[in-house]
């Protein structure tokens, strides 16, 4: 497989993701994609930034969140997050600390 195929079908699984928890599992939280994989709506969000920046191309983390979310964040949040209990929090915590560290 030649390198633009190759890229292009990684952009494609990308936006199937993107999708599928945008459009399809938006009842799940992100604290728990955090909890249990180690990464969430965030997270891509902020991969989407870092790969900009590889591109030279300047962008803040609101506005990687809105181009992912397809909203501002704080819209998505009032929409679709629900509060989170002690021990998902607890759980949070150490999954941030070992998954993104200083990064957020």
């Amino acid at each position: 497989m030649d390198d633009r195929t190759r890229i292009e079908l990684e952009a494609a699984a990308f936006r199937k993701l993107r999708h599928h928890l945008m459009e399809k599992r938006t009842d799940v939280q992100n604290i728990d994609l955090m909890n249990l994989a180690g990464f969430c709506r965030n997270c891509l969000s902020r991969w989407y930034q870092e790969a900009a920046h590889a591109h030279g191309i300047e962008m803040s983390k609101d506005e990687a969140r809105e181009i992912f979310y397809g909203m501002p964040y704080p819209e998505w949040k009032s929409r679709h997050q629900t509060d989170a209990d002690a021990e998902k929090r607890t759980a949070f915590e150490a999954a941030f600390a070992a998954n993104v560290g200083d990064k957020g």
